[in-house]
């Protein structure tokens, strides 16, 4: 039986657009952004910021090289971060308010400070609720300093939840990350970027 689920953010609860975050870097001066950005796992100082190796203020020094010498503010580098995101369904944040009435909510998410500065807003939902006000607890790669599909950062959520896999779903858009997920005992569920999973996910849970 599922007890606990357990989300993925960008791509999953929230939309992205790996050509829109390009885009928006290219605007700040990071010329070969569109080598640099990755839709499930960064490189360079951009997975060093997720896997928290470096702080904001380091990253934003780095970025600035990559920018022709000039560091850009937090404000600036916070937006080109969300660049990557599209606009919310809320449709989905409500399930998720029903969802976790019956289980056990979390988010899994390879990220940084400026995305999270926003998520865990006000200005996350139209309703005025951060990301923080519908899950249990967000596991996030910067904060844990590791990033999916290293074994590490579920064997850190599965220790500090006190969860069993086998009795988890775990739900990501990146096919590397569930196979992950799979290996380690979880129940997995791959949806594709932006879809709505609300009936899918239904389905799935009937069935356990």
């Amino acid at each position: 039986m599922i007890k606990n689920l357990i989300f993925d953010f960008g791509g999953v609860i929230a939309p992205i657009s790996r050509e829109q975050a390009v885009e928006a870097f290219r605007q700040l001066g990071v010329a070969d952004a569109d080598q640099r950005l990755d839709k499930y796992h960064q490189t360079g100082i951009f997975q060093e910021l997720e896997e928290g190796k470096i702080t904001p203020d380091e990253f934003q020094v780095k970025l600035g090289q990559l920018c022709g010498g000039r560091t850009p503010s937090w404000e600036e580098t916070r937006q080109a971060w969300l660049g990557y995101f599209t606009g919310l369904d809320e449709r989905l944040l409500d399930c998720l308010k029903e969802l976790r009435k019956r289980y056990k909510l979390f988010v899994l998410s390879n990220t940084n400070p400026y995305v999270m500065d926003w998520a865990c807003s006000p200005a996350f939902s139209s309703k005025g609720k951060p990301l923080s006000d519908y899950f249990d607890k967000l596991y996030l790669s910067y904060q844990i300093g590791v990033t999916k599909p290293d074994r590490q950062i579920f064997d850190f959520l599965i220790a500090d939840a006190d969860i069993l896999p086998s009795e988890s779903l775990f739900i990501d858009d990146g096919a590397g990350n569930v196979q992950a997920a799979r290996q380690l005992g979880f129940q997995t569920y791959c949806p594709h970027n932006g879809e709505d999973w609300r009936d899918a996910l239904t389905v799935l849970l009937q069935k356990s």
